[in-house]
């Protein structure tokens, strides 16, 4: 009889948990002191010397992101040390070395740095990102990619394709673990139905998930795959779920538009408005922050500011985007002052402003493709608005399917 998915899950777990490399185990953090100090899935994976990629032909899926603490890139790193044998790096969206904008990426060619042939993972999955995994000659795929939060952050969705993809290719997965730069506090917004898979959600998450690229490899294998890949996981040591990205670590932008950890905080909620009218901020220093349109003026940000939602000021703003939407043109909106990360809720705060954004200004639209429905996940949040629902009407929509999520979730977080 074929084994259930969670006696597999629990295998896999355990064969991970008595691995000959004790500082490279999966052991969650939380049985570490509670004062020891931030360590990545990269560093504990140094400092065992390399152990679980012992004999491998090594291939690595990562972006500008992968990089040690005093910023050298993990690439470099191992390619300079005898004991890895890396054959291969696998770039997502906006590539391996970071140079493509977004909806971009760069191509196949050569390191200049190192020599190693870079392949190209973006828009790729199955049995073609199967086939290119084969072609390049790796048996371990290792993943080390700094994630956001957001579930329409494509770079989770890199870690699921090329998860099934090494499955298919009979191929070995090990996640690197970094922080969730927004914390792991609580999942939070609408979840993905499968009717509305897309790149920017494969499967029924919720729009801010609160977990480590590590808890979601655990979740995908043990929910969502339809065969479970070999997966080993190094966690960090001294991370706890309400922290937010500080200091501990140099924050490398992991995509031209996300440039500090403030942006990563906002992002999952306004990235709602990439499917609307509005410019979401990009083209200026501040994107995800600053909203706006020709033709809004104060009103915006009195109206959002009455709500008085938990956390979060609001600026009357104007700007002029250097690229996208309204380039080269002056915009009225607001600008996000979060002052209490403990408080602010990301994703209601963008429900607030797209119903108060309807409100106040009559140009107000949804992109003609429906990419809001594909952002949310579903049209229920879109039609809703147009209903004419408040921010509580909204955000209650998706409360019952947020309660489910959060169950499956809690079966695969790893932290304390």
């Amino acid at each position: 009889m074929r084994p259930s998915r969670r006696a597999l899950l629990a295998a896999t777990t355990a064969a991970a948990l008595t691995s000959s490399a004790p500082p490279a185990s999966t052991t969650p953090a939380s049985a570490a002191p509670s004062r020891r100090p931030l360590r990545t899935g990269f560093e504990r994976l140094a400092a065992s010397g390399y152990a679980l990629l012992d004999g491998r032909h090594v291939g690595v899926v990562t972006n500008p992101t992968g990089v040690t603490r005093d910023v050298r890139h993990i690439v470099d790193v191992m390619h300079a040390d005898t004991r890895v044998n890396l054959v291969a790096v696998f770039g997502p969206e906006h590539g391996f070395r970071g140079t493509a904008q977004a909806g971009g990426s760069e191509g196949r060619y050569d390191d200049p740095a190192t020599g190693l042939p870079v392949y190209d993972t973006y828009l790729k999955s199955g049995r073609p990102l199967a086939d290119v995994f084969t072609a390049s000659g790796v048996d371990t795929i290792v993943f080390d990619i700094q994630d956001v939060g957001a579930r329409f952050y494509t770079y989770i969705w890199t870690l699921y394709d090329c998860m099934e993809a090494a499955q298919l290719a009979g191929k070995r997965f090990v996640v690197l673990d970094r922080p969730n730069p927004v914390s792991g506090r609580s999942a939070q917004g609408p979840v993905l139905h499968k009717e509305f898979a897309t790149f920017v959600g494969r499967q029924p998450i919720s729009q801010a998930h609160g977990m480590t690229v590590a808890e979601l490899a655990r979740l995908f294998n043990g929910e969502f795959l339809t065969a479970p890949v070999p997966l080993e996981t190094v966690l960090m040591t001294g991370w706890k779920r309400s922290e937010f990205y500080d200091a501990a670590l140099p924050w490398v932008p992991p995509s031209p538009n996300m440039p500090t950890p403030d942006t990563a905080l906002v992002y999952s909620g306004t990235c709602l408005f990439e499917g609307t009218n509005l410019s979401e901020g990009r083209g200026t220093t501040r994107p995800f922050e600053l909203l706006g349109a020709e033709g809004v003026d104060g009103r915006w940000a009195a109206a959002v500011g009455e709500l008085a939602l938990p956390g979060v000021h609001f600026r009357e703003a104007y700007f002029a985007p250097t690229f996208s939407k309204f380039q080269g043109k002056t915009v009225g909106g607001v600008q996000i002052h979060v002052h209490d990360r403990a408080a602010y809720d990301p994703v209601r705060t963008g429900i607030a402003l797209l119903v108060t954004a309807k409100k106040v200004w009559s140009g107000f639209g949804w992109r003609s493709d429906n990419w809001i429905d594909k952002l949310t996940g579903s049209a229920q949040v879109r039609t809703a608005i147009d209903a004419g629902a408040g921010t509580d009407e909204v955000v209650g929509g998706w409360r019952q399917e947020l309660a489910t999520f959060r169950r499956m979730r809690k079966e695969h977080l790893l932290y304390g």
